[in-house]
């Protein structure tokens, strides 16, 4: 099926494109790079986070859980953008960068193989031909997509402290988390991942909320995502002043944090922060085996975690690019999204209403209690 080219863009628009166009040349000849490197003269995007990157923070899904309602060639002469016929009205007026060309299929049309088709031979890369590439290539974040992260990050965690802040043991993990949504969504954003666990449910590292009232204690995670960017966060309320064995292990928890924090520098393979993980835990009394309950976090940016790290990732940090650590234990969680930035990780999801306590000579959160 042959694309239609669609030039015109009659729609007023009451958002612009967030990228700009220095930051996607930068991005493009990163992604040229690649092509001469594989030999190849096109490449096809078809993921969220892929497109979301390159595009420089477009839109380009319309639910959640689908897949993207666009598909992107980049060849030597441009790029080269295909959507539904019944999406490119919002596309070309809210979402498309100026020198990017638009063609349309209709709404039950091939997408991919249309976007495939124009590519000179008809058979360029595909995303998972080189994804180990695309992930380099988008690890070292550009000063506008920081600067959009950093304001991003900021929106949550303020959303955290609004919410929890006036949180009772009444509340229930659905009503927290309604009111989480409905603060990420009035900031322009789009919740991820939402999740709450009150006291009886402590144990779950992925809550899911549930009618049940929070209780004397509760976790909230956010994952908010604006302009392709997920910033991830995680807090927790009281309403005592807890246990020994909680402030213990939440002690613990930030001092296995302090070390991951200490090992993310630039050069240091990302199997080598994971051996680090794990050495951690034992170190600050969790045992040996802490480590395989729950993932650990690892880079992030234009996708949750861009990879979650294991002992078989072998990617080497550079500087300006983001993480997101979470490490757990029992009935205690810690997590933050941060910039590892020439003077060091600078932590973005910080409220200064928040309390905190020094560790390691950074700010990190104590459990809120109101």
């Amino acid at each position: 099926m042959t694309a239609q080219t669609q030039t015109t863009r009659t729609i007023t628009a009451s958002r612009t494109a967030p990228g700009n166009a220095a930051d996607r040349a930068i991005k493009r000849r990163r992604v040229l790079d690649i092509l001469d490197a594989s030999g190849r003269d096109a490449l096809l995007l078809t993921s969220n986070t892929a497109l979301t990157w390159y595009l420089d923070g477009s839109r380009v899904h319309i639910s959640l859980a689908g897949d993207p309602i666009a598909a992107l060639l980049v060849d030597r002469t441009g790029d080269h953008l295909v959507t539904f016929n019944n999406e490119a009205g919002r596309i070309a007026a809210e979402e498309l960068p100026a020198d990017v060309s638009l063609h349309t299929v209709p709404w039950h049309g091939p997408l991919h193989a249309t976007a495939a088709g124009l590519a000179p031979d008809g058979n360029p890369l595909l995303e998972g031909d080189v994804t180990a590439e695309l992930r380099a290539a988008r690890q070292q974040l550009l000063p506008a997509e920081a600067a959009r992260y950093a304001a991003l990050s900021a929106d949550a965690a303020a959303a955290m402290t609004d919410v929890l802040g006036e949180a009772t043991p009444d509340t229930t993990e659905f009503e927290l988390v309604s009111r989480l949504a409905a603060r990420v969504v009035a900031a322009g954003a789009e919740s991820l991942v939402l999740l709450c666990n009150g006291a009886g449910r402590s144990d779950f590292r992925h809550p899911l909320a549930t009618h049940s009232p929070i209780g004397r204690r509760a976790m909230a995670v956010v994952c908010a995502r604006r302009d392709g960017l997920v910033a991830n966060v995680t807090r927790w309320v009281a309403f005592d002043a807890g246990s020994p064995a909680e402030l213990d292990a939440e002690a613990r928890i930030a001092a296995v944090e302090a070390d991951i924090f200490r090992a993310t520098v630039p050069g240091v393979r990302l199997n080598e922060v994971f051996t680090e993980i794990q050495q951690a835990y034992e170190r600050h009394g969790f045992g040996p085996e802490q480590w395989t309950l729950h993932h650990q976090g690892g880079p992030a940016g234009y996708a949750g975690r861009d990879p979650r790290v294991t002992s078989a990732v072998t990617d080497t940090i550079v500087l300006n690019q983001p993480f997101t650590w979470n490490p757990s234990g029992p009935g205690v969680k810690i997590e933050d999204t941060v910039l590892l930035t020439d003077s060091g990780l600078n932590i973005l999801t910080m409220d200064e209403r928040w309390p905190t306590t020094e560790v390691d000579g950074r700010r990190r959160p104590l459990t809120l209690r109101p």
